[in-house]
């Protein structure tokens, strides 16, 4: 990477959605910033993923933000509150999930945006899915669009017409299998990923949570096989 090279912030959860997404971005020439967040989640392990993926696709630092959303819980996510199971995809498609996280994207696109600022980078990649999702509002790309208007009015370097704030989400009108056939295609080593909501004391994936029923239909209709050992 040049000094010219443009820099980017790319949120990575360590599942297959933003590990595709920051392969997209490093593809796209950026010099990638990942960032990812510790909050108290109860399928932690996905930081661990995360780690690798940054290291296996080459981004130029990885960090890991700290923050504890249990004190809100209100998750199946953070709270004592059981992973649904099992559901149908008309099930997934109607109304809002109980895995839903409150505001969760709207924090974790907060924390880039500062970052962003303080490195000088004028696009932010966030890997939502609008087309094979669990029905979560903060994936919507009306909701892109609405962060991206509010980046450039509440930044020092928006204001002052520094740097404009770009909100990417190469995947958002992607289905999973398409999302799979590109992560392929850019070189993603899915068996480094992790996507399971709920997985066993071993990190086996549960195949049952809507996030494993999702990845595992992409894979499907993708033609492919998913690399992840699953439970069920």
């Amino acid at each position: 990477m040049t000094s010219d090279t443009p820099r980017a912030v790319c949120l990575l959860s360590g599942g297959l959605d933003s590990s595709t997404c920051l392969a997209s971005a490093i593809h796209d020439g950026f010099e990638c910033y990942a960032i990812s967040f510790d909050y108290g989640q109860k399928h932690k392990l996905e930081l661990d993923a995360a780690a690798r993926v940054a290291a296996s696709l080459g981004a130029k630092r990885h960090l890991v933000v700290k923050i504890d959303l249990r004190m809100f819980g209100g998750s199946a996510l953070t709270d004592d509150i059981a992973v649904p199971k099992g559901r149908s995809s008309v099930e997934m498609g109607r109304g809002i999930p109980v895995t839903y996280v409150p505001a969760r994207n709207t924090i974790f696109l907060s924390f880039a945006l500062a970052w962003a600022e303080v490195i000088k980078a004028s696009d932010i990649f966030i890997g939502v899915n609008a087309i094979d999702y669990s029905g979560y509002p903060d994936c919507r790309p009306e909701y892109i669009e609405a962060f991206e208007k509010m980046a450039s009015l509440a930044t020092k370097a928006g204001v002052e017409g520094e740097t404009s704030i770009r909100i990417r989400a190469p995947l958002i009108r992607l289905s999973k299998a398409e999302i799979v056939t590109l992560g392929t295609r850019l070189g993603v080593d899915f068996a480094l990923t992790h996507s399971c909501y709920d997985p066993d004391v071993n990190g086996i994936s549960c195949g049952e949570c809507d996030s494993c029923q999702l990845r595992l239909k992409g894979f499907v209709e993708a033609g492919l096989t998913d690399p992840l050992p699953y439970a069920k």
